[in-house]
């Protein structure tokens, strides 16, 4: 049998290694356009940053090792132009010479990414601009600054005395992953950065009051955000610096312009091919990663899969699910049953001391899609035991079906246990678990990592509290005609005050509840819920409409921000 794969980042280069496990006598060619096979993409703006200092350790593999360890048939600098599903056939070129040959096949596989979008912005093509998506991209960007950098110390030199240094500027184009990564990373090297976000938040993945939670994390590490703005052009400006111009016509100084604008799926290939295009314009495959040719499969960037929330197609171009695919590619011509279970978008993103993570869907995403059986909690535990040094606070929000519990999606927000949290739900959306599932999950504890009421049970907890009528909440944004009662400590509300609510703390509610209206429903606040809960459980039992108001006044600042 004879294997073709075509491109050798991610997803082809993991399903070349996972079919030389398998099969060992089967021909395996691998063909990359690029120099470089199996390099991590998701570490360059760390590179850029410095944080990864050496190019070489983002190189995964290379050729070499794919030939030696592996009995593959790797070429870089090699491309593939044209493929006949008819005769088995694909056409490689060699990028330096042009020479064209011809490559049989008895399984092709395609894995030809996700370039770059380059939209048509005047002076987007001039020196100091970059995208950020190869190893040599990150190679002309470091030199970039490295240049500006040498040519500012010369200047001192050359001075005789010390002189302060102007700031350098950077105008990052995009919110997306790459974009904001790589503001991090160049206000880590010492550039004043904006960021430039044509949508209304930045990571559009993530619900507003996320999206508006992690532009506060940027400004408050001195990166300017400007959202609801496009980039209308690019020119020169003084001193070889750029000059970046929004569309509402305000201009920025840049030392450097790097664009993160997403990717488009490469489907120039399966498009020639003939192969199914979906309608998010990525290469449509099943769950054993069949294109609508049975002897060509795609995975990675360029692939259309089921969402496993909403069953709608997706394009996913992360590199969990690219590699994940890779393999079940080889499972499946290896002769093995291996079927893909769909994508949910797990995502993670530092910023700073910051981390935001995301799973399955959104409730922007579930009201697109038409689904309004779901509910939502929201939620502030902290990241371990609270009387344990350097606990810090999760903002929580989690999304499940109202029918039956099952969890839907998650999101959330914090500087210590994110990364974790988001992952058990990850995999609990995976497995169609319920709240009910959370509240019972048996996971590690000692004061340093957790608590003996980890947040995965106590947002179990809380959601099935909900579904089960134990306690009834209603939203910020549905508070309707109700009477709103605050169970904070007076010392409390003058930091914060809602206006027209009837404070009484907690510890004297039993004793007030005269005080209280009983011909409107009682909508119960307090700083993140869990006294509003306490509350609310009395209040009903005294025969009083009660519900908590979720995520209470921390919900709020996240809810109302301008």
């Amino acid at each position: 049998m004879k294997v073709v794969i075509v491109g050798g980042v991610a997803g082809g280069a993991s399903c070349a290694a996972r079919l030389r496990r398998l099969d060992e006598h089967a021909e395996i060619v691998m063909v990359e356009r690029g120099r470089y096979v199996s390099f991590a993409n998701c570490g360059l703006p760390y590179h850029v940053g410095d944080v990864i200092a050496e190019e070489s350790d983002l190189l995964v593999a290379n050729e070499r090792v794919f030939r030696e360890h592996f009995g593959i048939d790797c070429r870089t600098g090699c491309e593939a132009i044209d493929i006949s599903t008819a005769d088995k056939t694909v056409q490689l070129r060699d990028v330096d010479t042009g020479e064209v040959t011809t490559e049989p096949y008895d399984k092709l596989v395609l894995a030809p990414g996700a370039p770059s979008i380059r939209p048509p912005i005047p002076g987007i093509d001039l020196p100091g601009v970059f995208a950020l998506r190869t190893v040599p991209d990150a190679r002309q960007i470091r030199e970039w600054i490295e240049r500006g950098t040498s040519f500012l110390v010369g200047m001192e030199r050359y001075s005789g005395f010390q002189t302060v240094r102007p700031p350098m500027c950077a105008v990052v184009v995009g919110g997306g992953f790459i974009g904001l990564e790589t503001a991090e990373n160049l206000a880590r090297r010492g550039f004043e950065v904006t960021v430039i976000e044509m949508a209304d938040q930045v990571l559009g993945p993530l619900d507003p009051e996320y999206g508006q939670l992690a532009g506060d994390y940027l400004e408050n590490n001195g990166v300017n955000v400007v959202t609801g703005d496009g980039v209308a052009s690019i020119e020169p400006g003084e001193h070889e610096t750029l000059r970046v111009t929004t569309r509402s016509g305000v201009s920025y100084k840049a030392d450097i312009v790097t664009l993160g604008l997403g990717v488009k799926p490469d489907t120039t290939l399966a498009e020639k091919a003939g192969l199914e295009i979906g309608e998010r314009g990525g290469i449509r495959v099943d769950d054993h990663m069949r294109t609508s040719d049975p002897d060509v499969h795609a995975v990675g960037d360029a692939v259309e899969v089921r969402d496993v929330v909403t069953g709608e197609w997706s394009l996913i171009a992360l590199a969990g699910p690219a590699n994940r695919q890779g393999r079940i590619a080889a499972d499946v011509i290896a002769g093995r049953d291996s079927t893909y279970r769909g994508t949910q978008g797990t995502a993670i993103i530092e910023l700073f001391d910051a981390t935001i993570a995301w799973t399955g869907a959104s409730e922007r995403t579930l009201q697109r899609a038409g689904i309004t059986d779901y509910d939502k909690v929201y939620l502030y535990p902290n990241s371990h035991a609270g009387y344990y040094p350097g606990a810090r606070p999760i903002a929580m929000k989690v999304i499940f079906r109202r029918s039956d519990g099952r969890l839907l999606g998650a999101q959330a927000a914090g500087e210590d246990g994110v990364d974790k949290r988001v992952g058990h739900l990850a995999l609990a959306i995976q497995l169609g678990a319920t709240v009910y599932d959370l509240e019972e999950a048996e996971l590690c504890y000692a004061p340093p990592f957790g608590s003996a009421k980890d947040p995965i049970n106590f947002a179990g907890m809380v959601a099935a509290g909900v579904l089960r009528a134990d306690m009834p909440i209603r939203q910020w944004d549905e508070l309707g005609d109700v009477v709103l009662l605050d169970v904070r400590e007076p010392v409390e509300l003058a930091v914060e005050e809602v206006p027209g609510a009837i404070n009484i703390p907690l510890g004297q509610l039993r004793s007030r509840l005269d005080e209280l209206p009983r011909d409107r429903p009682i909508g119960v606040v307090c700083r993140s819920g869990q006294r509003a809960y306490s509350a609310t459980r009395c209040l009903l039992q005294h025969g009083i409409d009660a519900s908590v108001i979720s995520g209470g006044m921390l919900a709020h600042a996240m809810l109302t921000r301008d």
